[in-house]
């Protein structure tokens, strides 16, 4: 894969698309449509993490690549916290902000020095990687989710 921020913003771009799609399949209303998460609580997921993504390219451009990670909460703890968050609000907001999370991340891109993604981040990746981990992948593995979830009904 070309590591370069336009082939990021559209493999993003793509995969969030094929991810709308598939949730359009699934009721909005069900309690549970990936797992114990409500489709509230997936959109909110993703937009949280399309938003670390952000995060992890600002923490970059001030030269604090060393820092991501570091004694942050565990992954599954960020990820019951979003959910707890996203039980309290309706479907609307939560769509809203994920695609505030998701356009941030496309402006982002849409500026970031291209020497940039190459830089390692204290997991081993380098930052297209993360960016790419927290964006089109996670889109993907979550599409893939819900189509399997209209599967089986």
């Amino acid at each position: 894969m070309t590591d370069d921020a336009s082939t990021l913003a559209n493999e993003l771009t793509s995969a969030r698309a094929d991810f709308l799609a598939a949730l359009e399949t699934v009721d909005p209303t069900a309690p549970r449509v990936v797992g114990e998460w409500s489709a509230r609580e997936l959109v909110a997921h993703l937009g949280y993490w399309v938003g670390h993504a952000v995060e992890v390219i600002h923490a970059v451009e001030t030269g604090r690549a060393a820092e991501v990670g570091v004694d942050e909460p565990s992954v599954d703890e960020r990820n019951e916290t979003v959910a707890r968050v996203a039980r309290q609000t309706d479907l609307v907001t939560a769509q809203k902000r994920e695609a505030a999370s998701v356009q941030a991340l496309l402006d982002r891109l849409a500026v970031i020095d291209q020497s940039l993604l190459s830089q390692s981040l204290p997991d081993g990746a380098t930052l297209a990687q993360g960016i790419r981990e927290d964006g089109s992948e996670h889109y993907r593995e979550h599409t893939a989710d819900l189509r399997a979830t209209v599967e089986n009904r």
